[in-house]
């Protein structure tokens, strides 16, 4: 969780500042796995097996790296070529200069009728305005996510355990979809419909769920063939009509996809996705332990100061004409009186916002849902159980109630009628 930049109330250190660029150029989505088309020049293949050129046009240029073993650079790019290429920025702090960090590099003769497909979309949502609009921002603390993906995925796997790990409890719902073939458009975007309807208050009071306020579709790698899907517009349009922020975790890392472009958020893998949205809780509440006595102390301090200041200020009245001691006595007053006002109008609006976050801790708290009367199942092992489909008669389980928990035995299974 980032806790802005900080602020000193001199000059900044050079190194500072270059390092302040960097890391906000390295978290804006925009300059990070950007899609990019120029002309190589000056391409060179290093001794340490690193390949460097510049990518320009007739507007401009930039410095362009490809580490080793990167990507596969095609045998017909050289100095002339006009390339496509995947990149993102990065800053080298000890010279301050820009570098484009190439993933992928392509000539643009060897674009396909796929890539050329793809290209025309973006065309299309640039022109319309859905590339530019505000992207919607992810909560800083979700109360219930939805997440698309293929059913008994890996990538399933991996977002549940990373959930359970750093926020134990977290609401979600799984809608299993096909994410390749000809039928996987269709079923992402029902799968998407159906997250809108649970965004709506009345739905959601209806499912006794919270108000979904975080969708997230992922899957794992494959050939460009096999993330298709998610070049569809279709799909893309079903992204941009989401009420809620959307994040969009296809592929790897090096994998841009329509649906990267339109989504509120882009995370590399389904693994990142979850540990860009979902907060550690433990490092949270220490966060907050952190700056609740950071704040106590800033208020003694300032106290402190005041008090030195108002002693200091009174040794010099001592010394002053008895003529201008009323008038300096006076200003002294309202110093003491703007002093104690402003201090106590800090302390009482850090109080405020710390409530306001203990409030939401507290209120997603899985306890809390267990002293209205629900219990939460778990198998033996100790995972959660939230469909019928998990569970077998004669299977054991576990039922946790607010003050304590119970064994049980399923003796019969009765599958609802409601979708």
């Amino acid at each position: 969780m980032s806790r802005g930049a900080e602020v000193t109330t001199g000059p900044i250190p050079i190194g500072q500042f270059v390092t302040l660029v960097k890391s906000t150029l390295k978290r804006d989505p925009l300059f990070q796995h950007q899609v990019l088309k120029g002309e190589v020049s000056g391409m060179k293949l290093a001794r340490s097996g690193h390949t460097y050129f510049d990518l320009r046009d007739d507007q401009g240029q930039m410095n362009c790296a490809i580490w080793k073993n990167r990507c596969h650079i095609d045998s017909s790019i050289k100095d002339g070529s006009e390339v496509v290429v995947i990149a993102s920025i990065d800053v080298y702090a000890p010279r301050g200069s820009m570098t484009l960090n190439v993933e992928k590099i392509e000539p643009i003769s060897t674009v396909g009728a796929l890539e050329e497909t793809r290209r025309r979309l973006i065309g299309e949502l640039r022109a319309d305005g859905s590339l530019d609009r505000a992207r919607l921002q992810v909560p800083l603390i979700p109360k219930h996510i939805v997440i698309i993906t293929g059913a008994a995925s890996a990538a399933l796997s991996d977002m549940q355990r990373l959930i359970e790990n750093r926020w134990p409890g977290l609401r979600r719902t799984i809608l299993g979809v096909t994410v390749q073939g000809d039928n996987s458009a269709t079923e992402i975007c029902q799968a998407l419909a159906t997250a809108r309807e649970m965004c709506k208050p009345e739905i959601a009071k209806k499912l006794q769920r919270p108000i979904v306020d975080l969708i997230i579709i992922a899957r794992g790698g494959g050939s460009p063939e096999d993330l298709w899907t998610f070049n569809l517009e279709a799909v893309a349009r079903a992204i941009i009509a989401s009420p809620v922020p959307i994040i969009s975790a296809i592929g790897h890392e090096s994998d841009m996809l329509v649906s990267d472009l339109v989504a509120d958020l882009r995370a590399s893998t389904p693994s990142d996705a979850i540990e860009r949205c979902v907060p550690e809780k433990s490092s949270l509440l220490m966060w907050l332990d952190d700056i609740e006595g950071r704040l106590e102390n800033s208020v003694l301090r300032r106290f402190g100061e005041s008090r030195q200041h108002l002693v200091t200020l009174t040794a010099r009245l001592r010394l002053a004409p008895l003529a201008g001691l009323a008038k300096a006595k006076d200003r002294l007053n309202n110093m003491e009186m703007r002093i104690k006002s402003c201090s106590q109008k800090l302390l009482s609006s850090e109080k405020t916002r710390l409530a306001h976050i203990g409030a939401i801790l507290q209120s997603s708290h899985p306890k809390r849902v267990l002293e209205r009367g629900y219990s939460m199942a778990q198998t033996i092992d100790g995972e959660v159980l939230s469909s019928v489909k998990n569970i077998s008669p004669g299977q054991e389980i576990t039922m946790t109630f607010a003050d304590g928990s119970a064994l049980a035995d399923i003796s019969k299974i009765i599958e609802s009628d409601e979708k």
